[in-house]
């Protein structure tokens, strides 16, 4: 049987990745390719949803989906705690429906966020280095929101992170206590340092992009997932087992 998907923001970088992969495949059929301003009334006839648009247009594109019953994948940054957690309460007992949010389809990206997370308990000085392509219109990425976050959930029951200096806006915009940096540059696909400072010593986890077919594995997975998705789920890491070796397949 092949999955109808409707792609929103099909003319973007990540949505002609997405496209090709959706022809390349046996069970997918891109049914309806629009751009980010194209009405939304000409997703019809169509199974699931993606939306890869821009943080403004992201939110009209997911309600729009769920309001005609398509579950929707979304890979498009500016989906912060807050915005998810308004997104959880509109759905909240609508079991015909799913949001799947993907901040980053790298497995590299989403390891080193889990480790983050990790190492985030063990240090109280934290902060993030994130770098994109010049052509990327937002900032901070949702990779590195997404990581901020988590290392501020991960550290429950510890002290909260208190950045010094953090009301100096050249110390980067400040998410659960992390201050992030951005930097839009050519000769960058995208690249994330998180370094952790302790008494004598620093860790760091990077993470480099070098080609966007790093995404492509993680694409159809979800994809793949995104049918049996219910209520809003968070993350590739969600759809992997990271108690074992099995990865994305």
């Amino acid at each position: 049987m092949t999955t109808r998907i409707a792609l929103v923001g099909a003319t973007g970088r990540m949505g002609g990745l997405i496209a090709r992969l959706i022809a390349e495949s046996d069970d997918f059929e891109l049914t309806v390719g629009l751009s980010s301003a194209d009405p939304l009334d000409k997703i019809v006839g169509v199974d699931i949803v993606v939306d890869v648009t821009t943080p403004q247009a992201s939110p009209s594109v997911v309600e729009y989906a769920i309001a005609h019953g398509h579950n929707v994948l979304v890979g498009t940054s500016g989906w912060s705690a807050d915005r998810v957690a308004g997104l959880e309460a509109k759905i909240s007992g609508n079991l015909d429906v799913g949001v799947l949010i993907v901040p980053n389809f790298s497995l590299g990206s989403v390891l080193s966020t889990i480790f983050a997370g990790i190492a985030g308990r063990f240090y109280d000085s934290v902060e993030i280095v994130e770098s994109h392509h010049a052509a990327k219109v937002d900032s901070p990425s949702g990779t590195a929101v997404r990581t901020a976050e988590h290392i501020a959930a991960q550290r429950e029951g510890h002290e909260p992170l208190t950045p010094p200096h953090a009301e100096q806006t050249a110390r980067g915009q400040v998410v659960g206590g992390v201050p992030i940096h951005s930097l839009r540059m050519r000769g960058v696909v995208a690249q994330q340092d998180i370094v952790f400072g302790g008494h004598g010593e620093q860790l760091v986890l990077r993470h480099e992009t070098l080609s966007p077919t790093a995404y492509e594995a993680g694409i159809l997975r979800a994809l793949r997932a995104l049918g049996d998705i219910r209520g809003v789920v968070v993350g590739l890491d969600k759809l992997i087992d990271l108690r074992s070796n099995d990865g994305l397949r």
